[in-house]
């Protein structure tokens, strides 16, 4: 793989922006990164970043599909994650709405190879241990509380690709398969919930470290029961996740909650479906009928948001552009944040030598003019 110079851009490292800054690439990796003008470099490939952002790949730790392809389907898997990558997401952890128990089993060995092949970081288990109160565009036919057997026999069927797991924390058995979990390397996440301040507590003590796109799915914040969201987003041990595509949150609610979590616990997500990518139309989400109309996915009949079709490029310029976050907070809950939360902040998620060469040329509207996976343009 030849060696390539990425020259004159203002380049977002951990030590602050680079501007005008430069990067080189080698063996897929990033080798050496500097300010001003670079060293003359003959044996690599020069390409000319003036007036642009490079910023590291994304990191989607919430995705269940992109570009009418869905991770479901084990013949689609490729193409949803191509989709993204064409907006900048360099990573992905393959999300799955609630099943039965033995479907999922089955969905989990499909994808299984693809984190072992380096496509996907993880898989994520949205359900089915959710509230049937808060179940959103998941089927409360198939909900159910969680007990040993069935975490046992998803985990196994993983073989360690189960990276994710959401439980809603007030259910019988919420508490013990939490430490379940987390015993075995996977993160607990609350999710889908009805629960009350004092169900959301015990599950964070017992290791529950996320929260599934906070505000959504959950009992509202209330100023004498702060519930889940309060529970969440107050408590230091607790990365929370954000659906920036300002249909999911207001932007002032993600300025208030980002700026509350700050650059070390705030993660963007795009919970995208299938239709991410692919236009209006009529989808399948977990055997239910969605219907997407101007970008914006609910069960048919107009009820509940179902996913989005939101692409982390999108959120990134909406948490800049609409949120008032700046270049580095969004870089941090775009990238930095989830690529630490997989376990992966010292191969991914930052620009600096020694880390894969996952990067993004955004242009000055923050859109993505081109990207990188581990030294290959997209």
């Amino acid at each position: 793989m030849a060696a390539q110079l990425i020259a004159g851009g203002r380049v977002a490292t951990p030590d602050g922006v680079l501007d005008p800054g430069w990067v080189f690439v080698e063996d897929g990796a990033i080798s050496a990164v500097g300010a001003g003008a670079p060293a003359d470099r003959p044996d690599a490939r020069t390409i000319d970043a003036r007036g642009s952002w490079v910023v590291p790949g994304f990191v989607d730790v919430h995705c269940h599909g992109g570009g009418g392809a869905s991770f479901t389907e084990p013949g689609q898997v490729r193409d949803a994650v191509q989709a993204h990558r064409r907006h900048g997401t360099t990573t992905t952890l393959a999300s799955l709405v609630s099943r039965p128990v033995p479907v999922l089993v089955e969905q989990v060995a499909a994808l299984r190879e693809h984190v072992t092949d380096g496509l996907l970081a993880g898989i994520h288990l949205e359900g089915p241990f959710l509230s049937a109160a808060r179940c959103g565009a998941h089927d409360p036919a198939v909900l159910r509380p969680p007990n040993a057997a069935s975490v046992d026999s998803l985990l196994a069927a993983g073989r360690g690709a189960i990276r994710m797991v959401t439980i809603a924390p007030e259910l019988d058995g919420a508490v013990p398969a939490v430490k379940r979990l987390v015993d075995a390397g996977v993160l607990a996440a609350v999710g889908h919930t009805d629960a009350l301040a004092e169900d959301v507590t015990p599950a964070v003590d017992a290791g529950a470290s996320v929260a599934t796109h906070l505000f959504n799915g959950m009992r509202p914040l209330h100023h004498r029961e702060p519930g889940p969201i309060g529970t969440l987003l107050d408590d230091e041990r607790v990365t929370v996740e954000l659906i920036c595509d300002l249909v999911h949150l207001h932007p002032t609610v993600v300025r208030l909650a980002a700026r509350h979590a700050g650059a070390g616990r705030t993660v963007l997500i795009t919970d995208a479906i299938s239709a991410a990518g692919a236009g209006d139309g009529v989808y399948d989400v977990g055997g239910l009928e969605v219907t997407v109309t101007d970008g914006v996915p609910t069960l048919a009949g107009g009820g509940s948001l179902a996913g989005s079709t939101l692409t982390m490029d999108a959120a990134f310029r909406n948490v800049v552009h609409r949120c008032g976050l700046g270049i580095g907070e969004a870089v941090a809950a775009a990238s930095t944040r989830p690529a630490e939360l997989l376990g992966l902040g010292d191969v991914i998620g930052r620009i600096a030598p020694g880390y894969a060469a996952d990067l993004v040329l955004l242009d000055e509207t923050l859109h993505p003019s081109a990207v990188m996976k581990a030294g290959t343009w997209v």
